[in-house]
């Protein structure tokens, strides 16, 4: 019996039926979920990054810093960063090696990459990441490409996740590294009640206030809960062929780091 605390479990399978995809709660048919995703994002993209600061109380800062940290960014390193539109991995990695890494930002939304293009500006960053469009279930790049590839808080998003993992796969180069920062799953039943209850109800009433979009606060939270679990996800990365596959959580399992190589 579940308790007035837990928020109603999301459907067990995310995408039920041939052909279609969740958004969210919702199953939408597949070829429908990109566009949906990008009105949410083309929706919030002025404020993205000052809700990141309010949802997470700032924390985000430090798991994206973990990640870096994880990655080990080294000047001539070539580094793929998808799904990070406003540039917050790609600029952390600019830091890290002063310039010296080759960082692509691919984003499939335009009003994200030109938000991080106004942010790089604003940094004095004249020279460096390359902004490009493009979709991560088929990227626009030639086979081993890259020496690392990374995605924060971006995989849940796409329509296909093994077709997203394959593409991450093949423009790896081999030995290359694969990571991925994403929400996952609470380990600790009391933290998770206390989380879900939050994510529910205080992430689309932050969305609202702040940024005028309630209902795309309301994806977020739906888009997390319908994400695969940790140990999902590593089953489905070595699936599309990645090897030593491992994973980190962080804050009690509320964001997990996968790590995987292109062998």
């Amino acid at each position: 019996m579940q308790d007035s605390m837990t928020p109603p479990e999301p459907p067990a399978d995310p995408v039920p039926n041939e052909g279609t995809a969740s958004f969210g709660y919702r199953n939408v048919p597949a070829d429908q979920k990109a566009g949906l995703v990008r009105q949410v994002f083309d929706s919030v993209a002025s404020r993205y990054d000052v809700m990141n600061d309010l949802m997470s109380l700032g924390v985000h800062r430090l798991w994206k810093g973990a990640m870096v940290d994880a990655l080990a960014p080294r000047a001539g390193m070539a580094v793929i960063d998808v799904a990070g539109g406003t540039g917050d991995i790609a600029f952390r990695i600019h830091g890290r090696t002063g310039g010296g890494a080759w960082v692509t930002i691919c984003d499939i939304n335009p009003t994200m990459l030109a938000t991080g293009q106004d942010r790089a500006l604003d940094r004095g960053i004249l020279h460096g990441p390359e902004w490009v469009a493009g979709d991560a279930e088929a990227l626009p790049f030639r086979d081993r490409s890259f020496d690392a590839y990374t995605i924060a808080f971006g995989l849940r998003n796409v329509t296909h996740i093994d077709r997203a993992l394959g593409e991450a796969r093949r423009v790896l180069k081999p030995g290359g590294r694969f990571l991925c920062l994403e929400f996952s799953r609470v380990g600790l039943p009391f933290l998770a009640r206390l989380y879900d209850s939050y994510s529910a109800t205080v992430l689309p009433a932050l969305g609202g206030l702040v940024a005028g979009d309630r209902e795309s606060y309301r994806y977020l939270h739906e888009s997390i809960r319908r994400h695969p679990p940790q140990d999902r996800l590593a089953e489905m990365m070595q699936a599309a062929g990645m090897a030593r596959v491992s994973w980190r959580d962080m804050s009690g399992g509320i964001v997990a780091l996968h790590s995987g190589w292109r062998i």
